[in-house]
């Protein structure tokens, strides 16, 4: 049997009934790698030699009765997250031999949940681009169409998955990072509740790992089906235990409903700030479409949804004034004057990341009050809804663009040109107010690519959006292996 593209969920059953051995797996995962990886380069980091003496032990456990979540399944893991004895590089250069001396939590948590670790998967630059590309590890392609990008910054993961090298990965998410690959590559993502999985060791080298609570980012699953993401996820949920003490329980809230025709989904294509490619509109009525057919309560529109220009520009601001918090001071005032030459009367996204990225700390808390009054928005529209699905970026994966100032680059929708990282209104949705969100394979475009969407839904209730992609991949189908 061929064993690279069956799901996590039946390789556990597989292995507890002693149809396939953990090292069986493993071997023909790392064939698959050699054979086919040469063209994606998904895996930027093998971990070969120490997977193997994984797959025996889990082997082992097995053959001792012992049942742990993920025992014996072969996966992946982003290259930004710390693992002892290989390189956290997160594609800077000056980084290329950093080496960290302890594994990062979530690599703990699988280790310990019994997963065996083929290697870790590419990613951008800091990860901070749509596309993952480095000069230490090169470009990871998309495994529908190797012209094309895998996205970013948790790329090489989604690639990795959609190629068949191993069942599952973790990844980051700030700006899109797990949702957008998936959508880009035909794979499922879930971007958990911010703060509901520590992320200590997933920290830009050289910093010490710090258990540090994050603003915006989040780590999270990657896997080829909805049950997949959630075994994955209840691995990973819990906060660090240097904060909350080892013993901290997280128990999250089940499912709203366990029926399509229970839910209440408002639907959203349009944005504001930025259109929505023809592909990805087709692929949101799709799930609409699906929806109304299973008996759910669909609305188009709702006066308890927050203003979408403001959430995507408090996005902007959070974002940007955070990621340049580190800035050296020069590059800093230079920014500074150049915000000063900005018109008052410019409003657009671009202008909005200029200021963001020289806030005072008056600014900084003006923007997140102005956040919270978005949460309690949000908190008033679940109580009439249980999910929102709209796009993840406006269309499907564009092509390899490395121009070294992404300000110059454009985004190509539906002919015509807009400014790259407007691309994020859409990520940003979810990511600013921190609510959980999953992303789901809703069909192809007319060219053959994956087109994704995703299901946000409220906050710490993130089985709610996992339950009902779980119910839409009953409906409409799921991943499916890149011809």
């Amino acid at each position: 049997m061929e064993w690279n593209f069956q799901t996590a969920e039946n390789l556990a059953a597989a292995l507890r009934a002693g149809e396939v051995t953990s090292a069986e797996l493993t071997d023909e995962a790392i064939a698959r790698i050699e054979r086919d990886d040469k063209v994606i380069n998904a895996i930027c980091v093998p971990d070969f030699d120490r997977a193997r003496a994984a797959a025996r032990g889990a082997d082992q456990a097995l053959a001792r009765g012992e049942d742990r979540p993920l025992l014996g399944i072969p996966v992946t893991v982003k290259e930004s997250y710390n693992m002892a004895g290989l390189p956290t590089t997160w594609g800077m250069p000056p980084q290329a031999n950093f080496m960290p001396a302890e594994d990062a939590v979530q690599v703990s948590r699988l280790k310990a949940a019994g997963a065996v670790v083929l290697g870790k998967t590419n990613v951008p630059v800091g990860l901070q681009d749509i596309q993952s590309f480095n000069e230490i590890y090169g470009t990871t392609n998309n495994p529908w169409d190797h012209g094309r990008t895998s996205g970013g910054s948790s790329g090489g993961s989604a690639a990795a998955l959609a190629s068949g090298f191993g069942a599952l990965s973790i990844g980051s998410d700030l700006a899109g990072s797990l949702r957008t690959p998936a959508h880009f590559c035909g794979v499922y993502a879930h971007k958990p509740t911010l703060g509901l999985a520590a992320t200590r060791g997933m920290v830009a080298p050289p910093a010490p790992p710090l258990p540090v609570d994050l603003d915006l980012a989040v780590v999270g699953p990657m896997a080829r089906t909805a049950r997949d993401l959630t075994l994955l996820l209840d691995v990973m949920a819990g906060p660090d235990p240097l904060t909350h003490g080892v013993a901290y329980d997280v128990t999250l809230p089940p499912a709203r409903h366990e029926r399509l025709c229970d839910f209440r989904v408002l639907v959203l294509k349009e944005h504001p700030l930025i259109p929505t490619g023809s592909a990805v509109r087709a692929g949101v009525n799709r799930v609409a479409d699906a929806l109304v057919d299973g008996g759910a309560r669909v609305e188009r529109h709702s006066p308890l949804l927050p203003d979408l220009t403001e959430a995507a520009t408090l996005y902007t601001q959070l974002l940007f004034s955070g990621s340049v918090a580190r800035f050296p001071v020069e590059a800093y005032e230079q920014l500074r004057t150049r915000a000063a030459g900005l018109s008052a009367d410019d409003q657009s996204l671009d202008a909005a990341r200029l200021r963001a990225m020289v806030f005072s700390h008056r600014d900084w808390i003006e923007a997140n009050n102005r956040r919270e009054l978005h949460r309690r928005s949000w908190r008033q529209l679940f109580a009439e809804f249980d999910a929102v699905i709209c796009p993840i970026t406006p269309t499907p994966a564009f092509g390899h663009d490395h121009n070294p100032n992404p300000l110059e680059r454009r985004l190509d929708i539906d002919g015509v040109g807009y400014p790259y990282f407007d691309q994020l209104v859409w990520a940003g949705l979810a990511t600013m107010p921190g609510l959980p969100a999953t992303a789901i394979p809703a069909g192809r475009s007319p060219e053959g690519l994956p087109i994704g969407v995703q299901l946000i839904g409220p906050m710490f209730e993130d089985r709610t959006p996992l339950r009902l992609a779980e119910l839409l991949e009953q409906k409409i189908g799921g991943f499916q292996v890149p011809k």
